[in-house]
């Protein structure tokens, strides 16, 4: 693999930049200020692309009105945008506001029961991402408090058929604990042949080396470097190139 991406996340909640344990509303672990400010923070950093999860809208499947313009305006980089969007209406209406792509989760599983995945990737193409949330070999829905009876492994191979471009897929066990990436999940979904961006439980990088090297395209960082294991910078040098996915 010629390329290894690391993509800051900024989650917000209330109007602000948190960090939760396991994506429990109630377990704020980091409270990081304005999300526009980090935004410009990280572009400035040299990220490429910022990947921004709204997690009020991923609560209530609204999407909070104006945030994807307020990050997009002060960082002049692209955005991978989720949170809420549960049909192709909320999905092209993110990527009217500005976002550069948008990941879904619950919008693909129904998309899955329904038959329409492929409509999606028809119509969205590379700007459309699927995340695969798991928990306890599960794939989990609507702001991760719902475990369906869809393996990871089931929802990655039905998105490869379907033509999607690109899976985001995380442990939501691991998600702000630190606590190192769950190698066996990532690599039970690579073999589905679709390109995967891995995030939950990276703590070091070191464990950006083994993402790399397992073959996943690139990694989504928050805790770490909210918390400041690592800087972006650092994570940039290990041969990641800045000009974007």
């Amino acid at each position: 693999m010629d390329t290894f991406h690391v993509i800051p996340a900024i989650d917000v909640l209330d109007g602000r930049c948190v960090r939760l344990s396991e994506g429990r509303r109630e377990h704020v672990t980091i409270e990081g200020g304005d999300p526009a400010a980090a935004a410009a923070r990280f572009a400035a950093e040299g990220a490429s692309w910022l990947h921004v999860v709204d997690l009020d809208g991923a609560f209530s499947g609204r999407p909070t009105p104006g945030l994807v313009e307020q990050v997009v305006g002060a960082s002049r980089i692209p955005v991978q945008f989720g949170g809420g969007l549960r049909d192709a209406d909320a999905i092209q209406a993110a990527l009217d506001a500005g976002a550069g792509r948008v990941t879904i989760g619950s919008a693909a599983l129904t998309a899955v029961t329904g038959l329409s995945l492929s409509l999606l990737s028809a119509r969205f193409g590379e700007r459309l991402v699927v995340a695969v949330d798991a928990r306890n070999g599960r794939v989990v829905r609507n702001g991760w408090t719902a475990e369906t009876g869809v393996t990871p492994r089931e929802l990655a191979r039905a998105c490869a058929d379907a033509g999607i471009h690109r899976l985001l897929v995380t442990s939501t066990r691991r998600d702000g604990s630190l606590a190192g990436p769950d190698l066996g999940l990532l690599a039970d979904v690579l073999e589905a042949g679709v390109p995967v961006l891995a995030a939950g439980g990276i703590a070091s990088l070191d464990d950006l080396v083994t993402l790399r090297e397992l073959g996943c395209e690139g990694a989504v960082v928050g805790s770490a470097l909210w918390s400041g294991r690592f800087t972006l910078t650092d994570a940039l040098s290990l041969g990641s190139d800045p000009a974007g996915v």
